[in-house]
């Protein structure tokens, strides 16, 4: 039976790792109730992945790396993101993930001109989403979590602007039928959040940013988090049909 694979492209920040796990078990109870087998791959570990004929599915967690460094498994990675599109394997980027899948597909991935977008944001759904798998049925505008340094700065060729914001102009795109990219967090909750934002407070306070103005903004995010439930369904009613 074909498995719905989580590559984990990283390890989160120490105390949050002590108190919450880390991206993998995030991302798999974000996915929520499935029978469909699930199997996480270490990418940064170099595992074999699997050829696409063997994947329902693939989500890529966030990762503390940088796109643009290309890492070795990081390359790797991108390269398999390749397969997966052509072979029209359901695919969900998050953040290092979207970031990974505009790259890999021709994408332009590097700082964002602005520093760094954290905490909990407002989401506006662009009008090209109201037809799209997962996005149709989201509000015009919905809260989620953010914390990322790099963003796609120049959309693959063909590519579908799905989300955006005020500070983020690609927020979430699809490539093909069902590649999709989101740059905030759909698997983080708002204690994931709060305890992202209180690790990185030393470079925040450094860069000028009023930390307890950043944590005020922390809220719940339902719409966000169902998306990763869409993305299972979608997977399950793909292999049904």
């Amino acid at each position: 039976m074909k498995k719905l694979y989580i590559v984990k492209a990283g390890t989160s920040f120490p105390a949050t790792l002590q108190k919450f796990g880390d991206f993998d078990q995030w991302t798999k109870v974000a996915l929520g109730q499935t029978a469909l087998p699930i199997e996480v791959i270490d990418v940064e570990d170099m595992t074999t992945l699997p050829p696409a004929a063997e994947c329902a599915g693939v989500a890529v967690t966030g990762s503390h790396a940088m796109v643009t460094d290309k890492l070795e498994w990081s390359v790797r990675l991108e390269d398999w993101i390749v397969e997966l599109v052509d072979c029209q394997i359901p695919f969900f980027g998050i953040c290092y993930g979207h970031q990974l899948l505009g790259s890999a597909i021709g994408g332009t991935v590097g700082y964002h001109p602005h520093g760094k977008e954290i905490g909990t944001m407002l989401i506006r759904r662009r009008p090209s989403a109201a037809d799209d798998p997962l996005f149709d049925a989201l509000p015009d505008e919905f809260w989620a979590h953010t914390t990322h340094s790099q963003s796609v700065l120049q959309l693959p060729v063909g590519a579908l602007l799905l989300a955006e914001n005020d500070f983020e102009p690609c927020h979430a795109f699809r490539i093909g039928p069902c590649a999709w990219g989101v740059q905030f967090h759909p698997e983080y909750d708002a204690a994931i959040m709060r305890s992202y934002i209180e690790e990185q407070a030393e470079e925040l306070t450094a860069a000028g940013r009023q930390v307890d103005a950043i944590l005020a903004t922390v809220r719940d995010t339902p719409v966000a988090a169902d998306l990763f439930r869409r993305f299972t369904r979608y997977i399950e009613g793909q292999l049904t049909n």
